[in-house]
């Protein structure tokens, strides 16, 4: 493992999550919702903890992902927060919303100082919806990935525990990705994982891959998946 190799790719990912909108104890008049549940696929792990999993901040605007970025840097050095913040887009109905995916927020009482925060950076979020019932969205989430090469095709997240990817030969639509996903878990017997589709790009060359979540990575293990998928693409 000491001569794995590693690397910071900018990537991206496809996923579908329910979500509901977040409370009016947690965010002051902007429109957020948070994922109950952004690993469907993976039964035993559920947020068992009081801070938001996975929270989305809808913004008013496109924002560039460079200005996300920046005002989070900022942010955390002016405050000595840790937190994780990606660029993402959320289909909600017809509508495409562009959010913040907010992750590792220490606590619930810290979000809304994070909003004004980042509302000091000039960063502005929309106005809170009348909206308060559960939805299912789909969300593509654009970030940095620290990754460490385990084998030809299979790599493990270095900051992201239980995430763990692995290269397909060719893009899938998302149609395609889910039947494939489905025939996938139809005739998977090992441990279970949920799975999210994306890409990454790396010296001059977009590569495409795919999430998986468990507790039971391995190099083996990713592989066994890996097999299975391209056996099913085909």
């Amino acid at each position: 493992m000491a001569n794995n190799q590693k690397i910071e790719v900018f990537g991206n990912l496809t996923k579908i999550e329910k979500v509901i909108p977040v409370k009016d104890n947690i965010v002051s008049g902007i429109q957020a919702f948070e994922s109950l549940n952004p690993f469907p696929g993976y039964y035993h792990e559920k947020p068992d903890n009081i801070c938001p999993f996975y929270l989305y901040l809808v913004l008013n605007d496109p924002c560039p992902l460079e200005r996300i970025l920046r005002a989070t840097q900022n942010i955390e050095k002016e405050n000595g927060w840790h937190f994780d913040a990606g660029k993402g887009y959320m289909e909600l109905g017809i509508q495409e919303l562009h959010v913040i995916r907010l992750r590792h927020v220490p606590n619930f009482g810290l979000v809304q100082d994070i909003i004004e925060a980042y509302e000091k950076q000039r960063i502005i979020f929309r106005k809170k919806s009348r909206k308060t019932e559960q939805q299912t969205v789909r969300v593509k989430i654009v970030k940095f990935l620290s990754l460490e090469k385990l084998a030809d095709n299979i790599y493990l997240d270095l900051k992201e525990e239980n995430h763990g990817y692995f290269k397909l030969p060719k893009y899938m639509d998302r149609d395609t990705f889910a039947e494939v996903a489905k025939a996938v878990e139809y005739n998977w017997e090992g441990h279970e994982f949920d799975a999210a589709v994306g890409s990454f790009y790396l010296e001059g060359e977009l590569h495409e891959l795919i999430r998986i979540y468990s507790n039971k990575l391995t190099t083996e293990y990713l592989q066994e998946i890996r097999e299975l998928y391209l056996k099913k693409m085909k």
